[in-house]
């Protein structure tokens, strides 16, 4: 009888890592998906977006850019243009250069100030 309590035991301990491991993938791989709509941007928007254009109107193509990964995409660029807001985004393209690409919108005074493409470091 001891055998059989010590199997069931393990065996619920082996079903509950199991479930445990599974529901952590799924989280994980839903925060990757997240990352992926908030952070990737394609070269033809950044390309289509020109200095000058109004913030708002900029913004609505552009996805929002506020993940976790923010701060590695902000280290290695360029001097922030004083009194500016930016946002940062990952190339979504393929490519060996594609997947280093960042590009940085900043704004100033309702418009768009400068916007800047460059590789990560």
């Amino acid at each position: 009888m001891a055998q059989r309590k010590g199997c069931l035991i393990g065996c619920g301990m082996a079903l509950v890592l199991g479930v445990g491991a599974l529901v952590l993938l799924v989280f994980a791989v839903g925060k990757m998906k997240d990352v992926a709509d908030e952070s990737l941007l394609d070269s033809g928007v950044y390309q289509s977006v020109t200095v000058g254009e109004a913030e708002e109107a900029v913004r609505t193509r552009l996805p929002s850019g506020e993940t976790f990964v923010k701060g590695a995409l902000k280290e290695g660029g360029p001097a922030e243009p004083v009194g500016s807001t930016c946002s940062w985004y990952a190339s979504s393209g393929s490519g060996k250069d594609a997947a280093e690409t960042v590009f940085r919108f900043c704004y100033k005074d309702g418009k768009l100030a400068e916007k800047v493409e460059y590789r990560m470091k």
